[in-house]
C-alpha cells in the first residue's frame, strides 16, 4: 500500500482468545496552538511501470496487458518529464528510497532501468544508502536480467511468488509455476542481498496444510523479507464478478495465526499487518508510507502524498499509459489533486501508522499532521477502553486484538 499498494487490513473473524491486557492510559499534551508542519517528513519516490504479460483475475492495480511491443523510450521520456515537472514541490529534499512497481517492472529492459535511475540521480539528491526496490515476477526472460538490474543500481528485489503450489498458481491466473518460482528466488539471492517474497493465503479451495507448505517453502528459500497478503475480492475484478470458492473466515484466521507463529519461530519480525522481516531487513520504502512520510509518484496512475509547511495534499497521475504519455507532451500529468482537510488528517495518519505492530511515537502524529494530540484524544481513549490500543512509554500501538480487528480500530479515527 503502497510499493504502490492500497492499504487493506487483513480480513479475520471474531475471536474470544484475542483479548489483551490494557496498559496505562496515554497522556496527551495540549498543543492546540500548533499549526502546520515544523518540517517536511522524509521523501520517497515511487515509479510505476503499468504493463504486464497477463492481468491476474484478482488484481485491481493499474496494470495493462502488453498486447504489442512497449515503446520504452517514449515512456522513459514521459517519466523524466514528469519528475522534472514535480521538482518545484520537492526542491532540495533528499530521496530516501525508490520503489519501481507495477504491473511488472522486470519486463523493462536493463538499459531502460539504467537510464531511468541515472536520470533520477541527475535531478534529485539521492541518499548514498538509498533503498532501491524493483518488483519482478518469476520467469526465465525476466530472471536473466537480474544481474543487469543490480548493476544499474537496484539493491532490493521484490518477487511476486504468491504460492509454491502449481494448482493454486493456475487458479490465480499466474503465468509461472513453482519450479520457476524457486529458480527466480535462487537467482535473485545470487545478485541481491535483500529479497522480498510476496505470498497470498486464503486462496481458492486452499487448506491450512497447503498454506503451511507455502510458508515453509518461503522460509527455506533464504529470503529475508516476506509479505503475506490475505486474498481479497476487489471491485471491478473477474474474481469479484465471479467469486471462486474461498476458505471461510475461521479457516483464514487459522492460516493467519499459523503464518505468524511459523515466521516468528524462524526469526522473522512481524512489523506491519502483512509484512515480516529478519532483523534489520524491514522495507524502508514502505515504512515511510506507514509513518505518514511523503512520497512522489511518477508514471501512469501513480499517486503522491506531499507536504509543505502549510498543506498536505494528494495527487494522482493519468491512469492509462496512452493518456499519461500524451499528457507528457504538454506537461499535463495530474488527473486529480486534493488537499487533505484537517478533519480527515487523523484518519489518514492512523490508516497508515496503526498498521505498524509496534505503533508510533506520540510525537510523530503532530510532526506529520501539524495537529495537536488533543485531536485524537477522545478516539484513542475509547479504543483503549475497548482493548484495541495500548501505550508503551511514549508509543501508541494496537493491541493484538487491535491488530486482528484493524478495520474496527481505524473506524474510530475516521471523520464522519
Amino acid at each position: 500500500m503502497p510499493s504502490e499498494r492500497r492499504i487493506i487490513p487483513i480480513k479475520t473473524t471474531t475471536r474470544d482468545d484475542q483479548i489483551h491486557a490494557v496498559s496505562p492510559a496515554p497522556t496527551f499534551e495540549n498543543n492546540a496552538t500548533l499549526t502546520g508542519l515544523a518540517a517536511p517528513p522524509p521523501l520517497a519516490l515511487y515509479v510505476h511501470w503499468p504493463w504486464c504479460v497477463k492481468k491476474c483475475p484478482y488484481c485491481d492495480f493499474n496494470s495493462h496487458e502488453a498486447k504489442a511491443e512497449v515503446d520504452e523510450a517514449a515512456y522513459l521520456a514521459a517519466l523524466i518529464a514528469d519528475l522534472e515537472a514535480a521538482l518545484p514541490h520537492i526542491w532540495n529534499r533528499p530521496i530516501t528510497s525508490i520503489f519501481i512497481g507495477g504491473g511488472t517492472p522486470s519486463l523493462m529492459s536493463a538499459e531502460t532501468a539504467d537510464a531511468l535511475l541515472a536520470a533520477i540521480r541527475m535531478r534529485v539528491p539521492l541518499h548514498a544508502d538509498a533503498e532501491i526496490t524493483l518488483e519482478a515476477n518469476p520467469g526465465t526472460a525476466e530472471a536473466e536480467k537480474f544481474k543487469a538490474f543490480r548493476a544499474a543500481g537496484v539493491n532490493r528485489l521484490s518477487l511476486g511468488i504468491q504460492s509454491f503450489n502449481d494448482e493454486k498458481l493456475k487458479a490465480l491466473g499466474r503465468i509461472h509455476d513453482s519450479r520457476e518460482a524457486r529458480l527466480a528466488i535462487d537467482l535473485a539471492l545470487t545478485h541481491f542481498a535483500r529479497v522480498n517474497i510476496d505470498l497470498m493465503y486464503a486462496l481458492p479451495q486452499q487448506s491450512l496444510a497447503e498454506t503451511e507448505h507455502d510458508i515453509d517453502n518461503a522460509i527455506a528459500s533464504g529470503a529475508s523479507h516476506l509479505s503475506a497478503y490475505h486474498l481479497t475480492l476487489e471491485p471491478n475484478t473477474p474474481f469479484h464478478h465471479t467469486p471462486p470458492p474461498l476458505p471461510d473466515d475461521d479457516i483464514a484466521a487459522d492460516m493467519q495465526e499459523m503464518i505468524e507463529a511459523k515466521l516468528a519461530t524462524a526469526g522473522f519480525i512481524h512489523y506491519e499487518t502483512s509484512a515480516f522481516a529478519k532483523p534489520g531487513e524491514q522495507c524502508r520504502h514502505n515504512l515511510n508510507y506507514w509513518a505518514f512520510g511523503d512520497y512522489l509518484g511518477i508514471g501512469a496512475g501513480a499517486h503522491s502524498k506531499l507536504s509543505n509547511h502549510a498543506d498536505i495534499w494528494r495527487e494522482a497521475r493519468h491512469r492509462h499509459p496512452r493518456a499519461y504519455m500524451s499528457g507528457a507532451m504538454c506537461g499535463d500529468f495530474i488527473s486529480a489533486r486534493q488537499t487533505i482537510s484537517a478533519p480527515d488528517l487523523p484518519g489518514e495518519f492512523m490508516m497508515n501508522a496503526l498498521r505498524l505492530t509496534n505503533g508510533f511515537p506520540l510525537r510523530l502524529f503532530t510532526e506529520r499532521t501539524g495537529l495537536p494530540l488533543t485531536t485524537i484524544e477522545k478516539s484513542a481513549l475509547a479504543a483503549r477502553r475497548d482493548g484495541l490500543l495500548e501505550t508503551v512509554e511514549d508509543t501508541l500501538r494496537p493491541t493484538q486484538q487491535g491488530q486482528r480487528f484493524l478495520n474496527q480500530l481505524l473506524a474510530r479515527f475516521l471523520a464522519d
